[in-house]
């Protein structure tokens, strides 16, 4: 460690992506951030520029809101926490390290919240199954690569700081507790279970987090690091370190889930490795059939390598020399169209025809000769009812030696089964119907169990949610999950 951190208790430094998601067997009741409330096109990318032998059995969580730009554009969800629980409502989030919930002693915390949810702050003290983790535990020594902090002593808490994409920040320090859930008890079944994991206890807010207008409990975070929900439940036992998520635009809604999916069938491509990201290597597009000539390593993007898949990022970010040949060819099909600049960064203009029959049809490639098929509907959204816009828009973020990143978010990826399989560093996706269900196994016993989407309004009623459901597919004895 730098010797300017000695004496630093802990400083965790996440640098988190541009976005959000979660996985799982867990029931998450999860609702869009903006779903039927009035709001700026620039709320929306200013929200992707944070970011940024034993017994098989499945959880089922709830998701809800639609992903679509012009209706809602960020997911969060109800878990429980604690013992006896309460709800809190927190950011889903597969671009984040760990899970952290804002705590009573908070400083700068939001006192209420604009999307019509009741904010509440966690208290270690109010249930009886919580527990301080020290800094001298391996959950803390671990995000030091093994080392022990400097100063640390017995009983001194273990602290985190997470700085977001946009300078703002949270910290506090680390509590283990139980988290709530339904577990799949058969085909469209559930029961009442929980697990311990570890969550960050939030202290003090900056920036954004600590703001009213778009104010959750925290962020829930489902990354590839070893402090990540995933990574923990995987690391217990309770789950294989797989997931997947499919989102409804159409209807709202859809599924995400944790464990293996045996149906729908996915093709998948190798994930790049050593990323802090999900990034998948692309080698070309297609418009219309006519592959865009593009630099020979436009998509290599040195330190940050390959494209990011991101659910939790509501656009779509090209660098510019990619965006603008694309905006040439699709908008070519239209040239009388009459353009116009929304909120100084969305193209938008009238049109009333369909926009698929208008438009062109992008197609995206990759490695292991994996394509990824996106729509007019998919790429464009309405502000208005004759008017249109393009969620294609430029990069504006660059890794460390300056180039622009490729980041693909919820806009092109609805209506798709998107896989994420860690266990053999691939990720995956087909064109699937996201209101419909999917097939999930439990593999010590080897049953296929049927889970489908669901909806979901918020505790106040205030928010009316979509709902999309977790699947989590948990290897642990039942009786491990008892209070």
């Amino acid at each position: 460690m730098d010797p300017s951190l000695r004496g630093l208790l802990i400083i965790v430094m996440l640098i988190l992506e541009i976005s959000g998601f979660v996985y799982g067997n867990l029931v998450l009741p999860v609702h869009h951030k903006f779903k039927g409330q009035h709001k700026s096109l620039s709320a929306l990318k200013a929200h992707d520029i944070h970011r940024r032998g034993r017994i098989l059995s499945a959880v089922d969580l709830n998701l809800g809101g639609n992903g679509h730009p012009s209706e809602t554009g960020l997911y969060f969800a109800k878990i429980g926490i604690g013992y006896p629980s309460s709800n809190y409502y927190v950011q889903v989030d597969t671009g984040s390290d760990i899970l952290w919930v804002n705590c009573v002693e908070c400083i700068n915390c939001p006192k209420k919240s604009d999307l019509g949810i009741e904010l509440k702050l966690y208290d270690p003290k109010s249930s009886k199954t919580s527990e301080l983790v020290g800094c001298d535990q391996d959950f803390c020594t671990s995000t030091y690569d093994g080392n022990m902090i400097p100063g640390c002593k017995p009983q001194y808490p273990c602290q985190y700081s997470v700085v977001y994409g946009d300078g703002s920040s949270t910290a506090g320090y680390f509590v283990k507790d139980y988290l709530q859930f339904d577990r799949v008890s058969g085909n469209h079944q559930t029961a009442p279970a929980n697990g311990s994991v570890i969550f960050g206890c939030g202290a003090k807010q900056s920036g954004a987090l600590g703001t009213s207008s778009e104010a959750l409990d925290g962020i829930l975070g489902f990354g590839q690091a070893n402090s990540s929900m995933i990574s923990q439940l995987a690391a217990s036992g309770k789950v294989k370190k797989i997931f997947s998520h499919c989102l409804d635009n159409v209807k709202g809604g859809g599924i995400f889930a944790i464990g293996e999916v045996v149906q729908p069938r996915v093709n998948t491509t190798a994930l790049v490795p050593n990323q802090a990201h999900y990034n998948v290597v692309m080698k070309a597009i297609e418009v219309d059939g006519d592959v865009l000539e593009l630099p020979t390593d436009i998509f290599d993007s040195g330190d940050g390598k390959g494209t990011i898949i991101d659910s939790g990022t509501t656009l779509a970010y090209l660098p510019d020399l990619v965006y603008q040949p694309l905006m040439t060819k699709i908008l070519g099909r239209q040239p009388g169209l009459k353009l116009h600049t929304v909120e100084d960064q969305f193209t938008c203009f009238q049109y009333t025809g369909n926009v698929d029959d208008g438009f062109s049809t992008v197609k995206f490639h990759f490695e292991d000769s994996l394509s990824l098929v996106v729509y007019p509907h998919d790429y464009m959204f309405q502000i208005r009812e004759d008017v249109w816009c393009v969620g294609w828009q430029k990069s504006g973020m660059q890794s460390k030696d300056g180039r622009d990143m490729t980041l693909l978010g919820d806009l092109v990826f609805s209506n798709k089964l998107v896989l994420y399989d860690l266990e053999n560093q691939v990720i995956g996706w087909t064109n699937y119907n996201c209101s419909s269900s999917i097939k999930v196994k439990d593999e010590k016993s080897g049953i296929v169990y049927t889970v489908s989407a669901h909806n979901i309004s918020s505790a106040s009623g205030a928010l009316i949610g979509r709902i999309l459901t977790f699947l989590l597919l948990l290897i642990a004895i039942l009786n491990s999950f008892s209070y």
